[in-house]
C-alpha cells in the first residue's frame, strides 16, 4: 500500500504560504504557512498533521488488538501533542481515555503499550512517545 500527499509552497519563509492536497482530497489545497505554524494563523502544519496521524493510527491498532485479544472497545479516544523544541519534534505524548468492557486495568495497560511500539505511525518516529492510559469502567 502506498499513500501520498502534495505540498506547495509559494515565497519566502516568512511572507509566503502553502497548501497541502492528499490522495483522499480531505485535505484538498489545505493552506498552511509561517503563522499557521509559529502562532495561531489560519490553516494547517505538519505537527498537527503529524498528531492527527499518530492519534489515529494509534486508535486503530488498539481497537485491532483489543478485539483480537477478545475484548469489545467501545469508545477510544486519543489525543496526540506533538513537541516542536528549538526546530526539531523531540516528542509525541499521547493520552488516551478508553472504555472497555470486561477488561482489567492491568491487561488494558499491557495491550496499550504493546500497541504503542506497534503502531506503523508511532514506529516510524524517532523520538519520544508519551503514553497516557485512562480507562473508564
Amino acid at each position: 500500500m502506498k499513500r501520498n500527499a502534495t505540498a506547495v509552497w509559494n515565497g519566502t519563509i516568512n511572507e509566503g504560504r502553502g497548501h497541502l492536497t492528499t490522495q483522499s482530497t480531505v485535505l484538498d489545497k489545505t493552506q498552511y504557512s509561517y503563522n499557521s505554524k509559529f502562532a495561531e494563523g489560519v490553516g494547517t502544519n505538519p505537527e498537527e498533521l503529524l498528531a492527527a496521524a499518530h492519534a489515529g493510527c494509534f486508535t486503530m491498532k488498539l481497537s485491532l488488538d483489543l478485539t483480537q485479544a477478545g475484548y469489545h472497545p467501545e469508545d477510544l479516544q486519543t489525543k496526540s501533542v506533538i513537541t516542536l523544541d528549538n526546530g526539531k519534534i523531540t516528542q509525541s505524548e499521547l493520552t488516551l481515555n478508553a472504555k472497555v468492557d470486561g477488561i482489567s486495568a492491568g491487561e488494558f495497560e499491557r495491550i496499550a503499550k504493546e500497541t504503542e511500539k506497534t503502531c506503523p505511525v508511532g514506529s516510524a518516529f524517532n523520538f519520544d512517545i508519551i503514553l497516557n492510559l485512562h480507562l473508564q469502567n
